[in-house]
């Protein structure tokens, strides 16, 4: 029986889908369900994760993608699986799930500053090992746990990932990766798994961690009942995926040292590979463990950029987005904002701060410098200076992951919604002062994760070898030498801008658009 096909199942923050991929990398069909978090109303801040509707969901997605295309269960070679990362799911001591958050969980404010007062160097300390701090990692929500609801943290016998448990579900095998297991301030950044000694000085339980298998490597087989619950066959392979940069990574071809990608999406990804598992010395980038075996990726994350966006074109062009039709109502703001010189007459755009993983908050949102000038500064001018604020945001990640290595990439890779955008592509190329290349397959997370069940199943001999192969570049945007200077000049404004924006937040004059727990 041929088998010339993959399925990659992505859990991502708002919904769930089933993608099949044919060997050549072409997405066959996919099928796609929302799903939301619920706030808990004991708990402010809470994002439960609703493990049973949501696997229906999964399901459901397995199914109907199978149906849509016409491939037979049989003819699915492997299953990887990829999800939004941080989001963690507790079982007992009979495999069943007994809570579960997703990654946009905020409940633990108190559990930082408890934390903390344990040991105020901890955090620090657990970072140079981890490359993670309190900001979005496991220990303060597993603390959660123990301290509010404590019958439940006695029955916890195994922690895991959302990409994990799918295929725990499928199989009833359950292991984790390292490059979303690494994102619960855990893991040893250097042996690539759990470090139980960091959960004991956090006075948390030591004995609660699966095994770790490498992405890419088998990790089980659909079950009889995985089988009758998704309509795959049972015996096919399940392949240990990867969470959703790392995989995002992979799918846009980056799987060797000194390559960097941007992910432009409702937050925006600063990623870039670095041979070394090392943290920063001053603990202001994030450092994970890369789905490739042989390397990590530093992480510089940039707050709502696509969130921003959105409100803007819903709350200010709803003209636009009439007229657009059936066509993208970003294409027409587009085409007016290219009309407005780089540097947006001097206006500058305050939303995210550039990343300090260690305090990490962002001053309430402004825009700034402009006249009362309704030629000059209109929508068009205020959405570009949205595109341009971004870019400066993103280009301080490349310098502070520089100061951090030593090295920059030549080139950066480019996916995402945003980088559907050629005009947010040139901005992105004049503002980093290097080559921006867009993949032909802008949302690279599915494809990543199909990349590593090919990989699994021993259709590539490789992650290297099919990254190499299935990859297209579609465009690519030079700097143009005119706007350096400007950029430059907007950078060293847009810092004293924010700095002073920070400064009121931090005085309780604003409101933070958003600051970690405990801060």
């Amino acid at each position: 029986m041929s088998t010339d096909y993959v399925m990659a199942v992505d859990a991502g923050t708002g919904s769930v889908r089933a993608v099949i991929f044919d060997t050549a990398g072409r997405q066959t069909g996919v099928s796609q369900r929302e799903w939301t978090h619920r706030e808990d109303p004991r708990w402010p801040g809470s994002m439960d994760f609703d493990w049973e509707a949501n696997w229906r969901l999964a399901c459901v997605c397995i199914r109907e993608v199978l149906e849509k295309t016409g491939v037979r269960p049989v003819e699915i070679a492997a299953v990887s699986t990829t999800c939004m990362r941080e989001g963690i799911v507790l079982y007992d001591r009979e495999g069943r799930e007994i809570w579960a958050c997703a990654n946009v969980d905020a409940r633990s404010g108190d559990e930082v500053g408890e934390l903390k007062r344990i040991d105020p160097g901890l955090e620090r300390e657990i970072y140079r090992e981890s490359g993670q701090t309190f900001a979005l990692g496991a220990l303060p929500r597993l603390l959660w746990v123990k301290n509010k609801l404590p019958d439940l943290y006695g029955k916890i016998a195994r922690v895991g990932m959302f990409n994990d448990w799918l295929i725990y579900r499928l199989s009833g095998v359950l292991a984790v990766e390292p490059s979303n297991g690494s994102t619960t301030g855990l893991f040893n950044l250097r042996t690539r798994t759990w470090d139980v000694s960091i959960a004991g000085r956090c006075g948390l339980k030591n004995d609660i961690f699966p095994d770790v298998i490498e992405c890419g490597t088998p990790a089980g087989t659909v079950s009889a009942w995985g089988a009758a619950e998704s309509g795959l066959a049972q015996g096919t392979l399940l392949v240990a995926g990867a969470g959703d940069c790392q995989a995002a990574t992979i799918g846009v071809g980056l799987t060797d040292a000194n390559q960097a990608a941007i992910f432009g999406g409702s937050f925006w990804q600063y990623e870039y590979n670095t041979g070394e598992g090392e943290a920063s010395p001053r603990c202001d980038v994030r450092v994970n463990c890369h789905a490739v075996t042989d390397l990590w990726q530093y992480e510089a994350l940039a707050f709502k950029p696509g969130l921003v966006m959105r409100w803007f074109r819903d709350a200010f062009c709803q003209d636009e987005t009439r007229r657009a039709g059936k066509r993208d109502p970003y294409a027409l703001l587009d085409e007016e904002a290219a009309k407005i010189p780089a540097g947006s007459y001097g206006m500058a755009a305050a939303f995210s701060d550039v990343m300090n993983y260690i305090s990490w908050r962002h001053a309430a949102p402004t825009f700034t410098n402009f006249d009362l000038d309704a030629e000059k500064f209109n929508k068009y001018t205020f959405y570009r200076a949205i595109m341009e604020n971004t870019a400066l945001v993103t280009a301080e990640h490349l310098r502070l992951v520089e100061a951090a290595t030593g090295k920059k990439p030549e080139r950066v890779i480019f996916a995402g919604g945003a980088s559907k955008s050629p005009l947010w592509s040139q901005i992105v190329a004049d503002t980093l002062e290097i080559p921006v290349a867009v993949p032909e397959v802008k949302e690279a997370t599915s494809l990543g994760a199909a990349l590593l069940a090919f990989k699994g199943a021993g259709m590539y001999p490789g992650i290297r070898d099919a990254a190499r192969r299935l990859v297209r570049i579609e465009a690519e945007y030079l700097p143009n030498d005119k706007n350096r200077d400007v950029y430059r000049a907007a950078r060293g404004m847009w810092r004293e801008v924010y700095r002073a924006q920070l400064a009121l937040s931090d005085a309780g004059v604003t409101r933070y658009m958003w600051a970690a727990p405990g801060l």
